[in-house]
């Protein structure tokens, strides 16, 4: 008897996550992804708002997801304000392109990772997982 072929396994887990993008159906559907796996979503549509309700709620939110091409302020200036706030945020890139230039000095500079748009629901669950759990350093 043959065991079932492995179905993709979905990681749920807990916390509060800061989804940072400027456009609507993104933030349904990765909003709707992060709230399926069961974390506490908020949103903000643009890094002045992200650096807002960071300022306010920095303590409650476990992870920010932060999209590279914003309008007023793009991912690296708000990348910088979240670090200025707490040096010890946990924040993914979220782009649609490859990781060029500014991304890549973005995760040099402490990101912790990378997400590549559109992604799937299993690797959003697999890349939360893997950041959440791991070790916090206390810097």
């Amino acid at each position: 008897d043959q065991p079932p072929e492995p179905v993709e396994e979905l990681m749920s887990g807990s916390g509060t996550i800061l989804l940072i993008d400027d456009e609507e159906i993104v933030i349904e559907s990765v909003g709707g992804m992060i709230e399926h796996l069961g974390y506490e979503l908020l949103v903000a549509r643009s890094g002045k708002e992200a650096v807002r309700i960071y300022d306010t709620r920095g303590s409650d939110i476990d992870l920010v997801i932060l999209d590279m091409i914003m309008p007023d302020m793009n991912g690296g200036e708000t990348f910088e304000r979240l670090k200025a706030i707490n040096p010890n945020v946990q924040i993914i890139l979220s782009t649609g392109y490859s990781a060029d230039g500014q991304a890549n000095e973005i995760l040099q500079r402490g990101c912790q990772g990378l997400i590549n748009k559109p992604f799937t629901l299993a690797e959003l669950s697999e890349k939360l997982k893997r950041i959440l759990q791991s070790p916090k350093s206390d810097g």
